[in-house]
């Protein structure tokens, strides 16, 4: 049967549809319309140039490759761009761009005896005695440059740079990354390998995931040829190895990577792994492993707090080169506080949705399109919930709030929780007072014209109070 675009196009989703998430598919694939076929190259329509941008940024590859599936190795993609047609309104505007293709790294070259002659992308190829390049299988946006550094990871990103600029011979050898999922451990790890290719480019640098490894030590066992597979990952100069945390399923697989490991840090190398726990906390893993993990750094990654979010979107909106009302940046920080990955796919699906409905960003319609990130748009606010807040900005803990002390701080905090309960719900005083250990009303009377009081001759203060204030405001919404 002869192939049309809508053809080849409908095989295209049918395989992205089983690797890319869900919500990524419906919000970056399936407003993709098909629009012509000639010989080997294929023409999509895409709604914007920020919608053309952001796929050849995030997803050029996987369409690539796709795509070549289809049509074989001479496969090409271009873009349809609908652009604004001013006063043509009957008619659309559109601009035709062909696709920058893969993106890829330099390839390091290193002694085998098998003649290869193409870089190799997943290194389980059996070692020759011809030159062959290995691709150290790099993301190059996850640069230092686009990491922001705050007190969630600042000791694990300050051990990264130092092994970037001096891998193997440091005291962080291994590095160890440990933090929940989305938290950027491997984002992390890849901008150590990408500073470490840009500072010394001659170095062997490779990322592969645990899973990756795992898989390739599988194949070589079948193949009889597991002292091959041993013998590549040996001649690594900085080696990544993402999520060790899975190793616990593959015993032999961690008797191989013990040997890696061993050679490797006896020669000078450098290790850099990520995984979810701390070493201590890993289970069904070697403890010969673990406590070679233990030689170096285990450094973790905290969740940002609200004001590394905030930062973490303008960096992004500013790299994109995008504009968003200040309040909507501060909403999205506030109600998406899961982990970094969630933070950007909301900042993403918001931007995804104004360009396609062509609609400005503002309050109503981040409210709208964050309802599958925000567990709640509007919520009615309790006692409780500021006094969690209060004492989580003055690192007070929860319950001196409620006791009867005169430290300065802990007034201070309890005055204001009481102020903002009576500024933001419904309680009457009597209630109030009883949150806080059975004070009566003329206390928090006293507390709310004391707080007053200082915002009108502190300058400090009262900044603390309208930030908190602000807080309150965002978690109402």
């Amino acid at each position: 049967m002869e192939k049309n675009a809508e053809h080849v196009w409908s095989n295209c989703l049918s395989i992205i549809k089983d690797i890319v998430e869900w919500q990524h598919f419906k919000t970056w694939f399936e407003p993709i319309k098909p629009v012509l076929l000639k010989e080997n190259v294929l023409v999509i329509q895409v709604p914007s140039q920020f919608f053309f941008e952001y796929l050849e940024e995030h997803y050029v590859n996987l369409l690539a490759k796709t795509l070549k599936r289809e049509l074989g190795k001479d496969a090409r993609l271009e873009y349809r761009i609908m652009v604004d047609g001013g006063n043509n309104y009957n008619k659309p505007v559109t601009v035709d761009t062909a696709s920058h293709g893969y993106k890829s790294f330099s390839n390091n070259e290193m002694d085998f005896p098998l003649v290869i002659n193409t870089p190799v992308k997943n290194p389980f190829v059996i070692p020759g005695l011809k030159k062959m390049q290995i691709d150290p299988q790099l993301n190059p946006i996850y640069t230092f440059d686009s990491y922001i550094e705050g007190d969630c990871n600042r000791v694990a990103r300050r051990a990264g740079k130092t092994v970037a600029e001096k891998p193997g011979a440091n005291s962080f050898n291994p590095l160890v990354i440990y933090g929940g999922v989305g938290l950027g451990k491997t984002h992390l790890a890849q901008a150590i390998g990408n500073e470490v290719k840009r500072l010394t480019p001659n170095k062997v640098v490779l990322y592969v995931s645990s899973e990756k490894f795992i898989n390739q030590f599988v194949d070589h066992s079948r193949n009889n040829a597991i002292n091959d597979f041993i013998h590549f990952y040996q001649m690594i100069d900085v080696l990544i190895i993402d999520d060790v945390q899975f190793f616990n399923r593959a015993e032999k697989s961690q008797d191989a990577f013990f040997a890696i490991f061993n050679h490797l840090h006896q020669s000078g190398k450098q290790l850099v792994l990520t995984s979810d726990k701390s070493p201590k906390d890993l289970e069904g893993v070697q403890e010969r492993l673990l406590s070679r993990f233990r030689w170096g750094l285990s450094a973790d990654i905290q969740m940002p707090d609200y004001e590394t979010r905030i930062e973490i979107l303008e960096r992004k909106m500013k790299n994109d080169g995008l504009e968003m009302p200040k309040e909507v940046v501060k909403y999205i920080a506030y109600n998406i506080n899961s982990n970094i990955r969630e933070l950007e796919g909301a900042l993403i699906s918001l931007l995804a949705q104004s360009s396609l409905n062509r609609r400005e960003i503002d309050l109503e319609l981040a409210k709208k399109v964050l309802r599958n990130f925000v567990k709640s748009s509007s919520k009615e606010i309790t006692i409780d919930t500021i006094q969690r807040m209060v004492c989580e900005y003055f690192d007070v803990p929860y319950d001196k709030l409620l006791q009867k002390t005169r430290k300065r701080e802990i007034v201070q905090a309890r005055q204001i929780t009481m102020y903002l309960a009576k500024a933001f719900t419904k309680n009457s005083l009597k209630t109030i007072g009883e949150h806080f250990g059975g004070r009566d009303h003329t206390t928090v009377i006293h507390s709310c014209q004391t707080v007053k009081d200082l915002m009108d001759t502190d300058g400090v203060f009262r900044d603390n109070v309208m930030e908190l204030q602000q807080k309150v405001q965002l978690a109402s919404l």
